[in-house]
C-alpha cells in the first residue's frame, strides 16, 4: 500500500506539472515513482536530470539496466524489479540475461564482473578495495567507466530506497520471482 501519493496533472502545482509533462513526452507514461516523487519536484528534477545525465555517458543501456536489476534485487526492491526487468527487456536483455543480471551473474566475463563491484558497492556500502577496482580495469573499464557504475549504483539505491519508504504501487508487469 502507498504510503506516500502520487499525484497527477489534476492536482500538480506548476513545478511538478512541468516535470511530470516532460516525462510523459519523453516516455509516453509517467511512472508511478516519477509521479510520487513529484510531491517534491526537487526530488522529481534531481532524479530525472541524474537519470538523463548517466544515459548519455559511456555504459550501455544493457549494462545500466543490469546494474539496475543487481542492485534492485540486493535491496528487495519490488517496484524496481519490475520496473528494470520491463526497461531491460526493451533495452535488448534476454529473459536469461535479466535473471542472471538480477544473480549478478552474467555469461559476458565483462558484464560479471560490473554486476560484481555493483553488487559489492551495495553489500559493502561503498567500501570496495584496490583489488575491486583493479578487476574492473582487467576487464577493459576506464576510470570514467567505473566512476559511471558507482553513479548507476548510486542512482538505484536512491530510487530503490525511495520506492521502498513511499511504497510505490507498481505499475509495470511484476517481475517474476527469482529461483535459485
Amino acid at each position: 500500500m502507498s504510503r506516500i501519493n502520487s499525484i497527477n496533472k489534476e492536482n500538480a502545482n506548476p513545478k511538478a506539472l512541468e516535470i511530470l509533462t516532460a516525462v510523459n513526452k519523453a516516455l509516453g507514461i509517467v511512472p508511478n515513482m516519477v509521479s510520487t516523487m513529484a510531491q517534491s519536484p526537487a526530488v522529481a528534477k534531481a532524479y530525472v536530470a541524474f537519470n538523463q545525465a548517466l544515459s548519455q555517458g559511456s555504459l550501455s543501456a544493457k549494462i545500466r539496466e543490469r546494474i539496475a536489476l543487481v542492485v534492485a534485487e540486493e535491496n528487495s526492491c519490488d517496484y524496481c524489479l519490475a520496473a528494470h526487468t520491463f526497461l531491460g527487456e526493451k533495452a535488448g536483455l534476454s529473459e536469461d540475461e535479466v535473471l542472471n543480471a538480477r544473480r549478478g551473474s552474467s555469461e559476458e566475463p565483462e558484464v560479471a564482473a560490473a554486476l560484481a563491484f555493483a553488487s559489492k558497492i551495495v553489500q559493502e556500502r561503498g567500501q570496495v578495495t584496490d583489488a575491486d577496482i583493479a578487476a574492473l580495469r582487467q576487464h577493459g573499464f576506464t576510470d570514467g567507466d567505473i566512476t559511471e557504475i558507482i553513479a548507476n549504483v548510486v542512482l538505484n539505491i536512491f530510487t530503490n530506497y525511495f520506492n521502498i519508504a513511499a511504497g510505490t504501487e507498481i505499475d509495470f508487469p511484476v517481475a517474476p520471482a527469482l529461483t535459485a
